[in-house]
């Protein structure tokens, strides 16, 4: 069961990214402060529901949350600060465009880089304790895995339409196959070794 917050009677926006790990394209990140009471049988760690499961969900979020938001940072600012600073990055701006000012956010993770103003408490697996912060990931994962469809149909090759990105043997076999597209991380695995090469 989820925990519906931190610190009762303070506003909190629950924060989360998706994309950190992958070969290609931007991290996004999500802000969302949900009401006091809200709660839904679907909602967790959205790694662990189902693509259809988040896809039901997030119209939802958005609808009965206070205040949302999302943000992305792009695979060419990722190579030149680093996907560490670039999930921050990505965050912050998800922040700022709440809104509704929060007075506590909630990090999914173990380290953030502080936003002025406006405490914040870093919570490991923090998407599959409290709702906020699973909001935040449910609508992180789909807004990216929208763009990434989207990108696919530029780039066919690479399978983005089903792993997103991610680093699957499959996604690594195409890229020593038909190379790098303008939208893979420069900076990240095989992606910087074939540019070694």
């Amino acid at each position: 069961m989820l925990k519906k917050y931190f610190q009762k009677g303070l506003l909190e926006a629950g924060c989360d990214e998706a994309g950190r790990g992958c070969l290609a394209g931007p991290v996004f990140a999500a802000a969302v402060i949900l009401p006091p009471k809200f709660s839904h049988p679907l909602l967790n760690d959205s790694k662990q529901m189902s693509e259809e499961e988040r896809d039901k969900l997030r119209p939802i979020i958005e609808k009965k949350a206070i205040a949302w938001s999302v943000a992305m940072i792009d695979h060419e600012e990722i190579d030149r600060i680093n996907i560490l600073m670039a999930s921050f990055k990505a965050m912050h701006a998800a922040i700022d465009k709440l809104d509704t000012r929060p007075d506590l956010l909630l990090i999914d993770g173990h380290i953030f880089s502080p936003y002025f103003g406006i405490v914040h408490q870093c919570v490991v697996q923090g998407d599959a304790i409290y709702s906020s912060i699973a909001a935040a990931s449910v609508l992180a994962k789909t807004y990216r895995d929208e763009f990434m469809r989207g990108l696919h149909e530029t780039y066919p090759h690479y399978g983005w339409n089903e792993n997103m990105g991610y680093a699957t043997p499959g996604h690594r076999q195409k890229i020593r196959e038909h190379g790098l597209t303008p939208y893979h991380r420069k900076t990240f695995g095989i992606c910087k070794e074939m540019l070694a090469e």
